[in-house]
């Protein structure tokens, strides 16, 4: 899984062919923490980071899977849980094959910068299935490089950033070590681990048994009356 840095320039990409082999996993949540995960290097998140639910999402920008569930589930996720302060959602950056591809789609996204970090992510899973179809996938980056005002040779020079890949390459190890990364996605909705793109109906489920009951406290029990004193 590891990526180096020649296979991603050398092959100049278009090589690899145009199949994504995202994992399709349909699976019920199942309990693997008790509480959030703790940050790690590299998250990008959205939301108020004082909202009562961390939803962390481990996704490869080359699985279809990941992309189906950005496209057709993440903007009701959003609009229902993060916009409304409920959720804090992190992303976490995952390979899948074609890895080289998901590496630079990471590379590209975090060379455009934090501020458009999402919205080039956005674009790449909404332009996959064409990327791969078009079996340019080199060319496919470097037009979605190009809207977000780079050029051809800024954009170039981002995927031959060898220290911004080592880093790639270390999140993507520490997540198989750490948080057992096998499939993509992987959710963790305050440490209860949902596999799949699930719709969002397993995401309410969950996010509401995570989310702390709030109301008023139970009166206090009265006082016994005290007893007379013996005179």
């Amino acid at each position: 899984m590891i990526l180096s840095r020649r296979a991603l320039i050398g092959t100049g990409l278009p090589a690899l062919g145009w199949a994504a082999s995202g994992v399709a996993v349909i699976a019920m949540p199942t309990v693997a923490r008790a509480a959030p995960l703790p940050p790690a290097e590299g998250d990008m998140a959205l939301g108020s980071p004082k909202a009562p639910v961390q939803v962390v999402e481990y996704a490869s920008l080359s699985c279809s899977h990941c992309a189906h569930w950005n496209n057709d589930v993440f903007p009701a996720f959003k609009k229902q849980f993060i916009d409304t302060g409920k959720v804090r959602y992190v992303f976490r950056e995952y390979l899948t094959q074609p890895y080289e591809f998901a590496a630079a789609g990471y590379l590209l996204a975090r060379r455009v910068g934090p501020a458009r970090y999402f919205e080039v992510i956005d674009a790449i899973f909404r332009q996959q299935t064409a990327i791969f179809e078009s079996e340019d996938l080199w060319g496919g980056l470097l037009k979605i490089g190009k809207s977000f005002g780079l050029t051809e040779a800024q954009f170039t020079a981002a995927l031959e950033d060898k220290k911004a890949l080592d880093a790639v390459n270390a999140r993507i190890t520490k997540a198989g070590e750490r948080d057992q990364i096998e499939v993509t996605p992987t959710f963790f909705v305050n440490g209860e681990r949902i596999e799949g793109g699930q719709p969002i109906e397993i995401f309410a489920a969950a996010i509401a048994k995570a989310t702390p009951k709030t109301g008023p406290k139970p009166a206090a029990a009265p006082k016994s009356a005290a007893k007379p004193a013996k005179g």
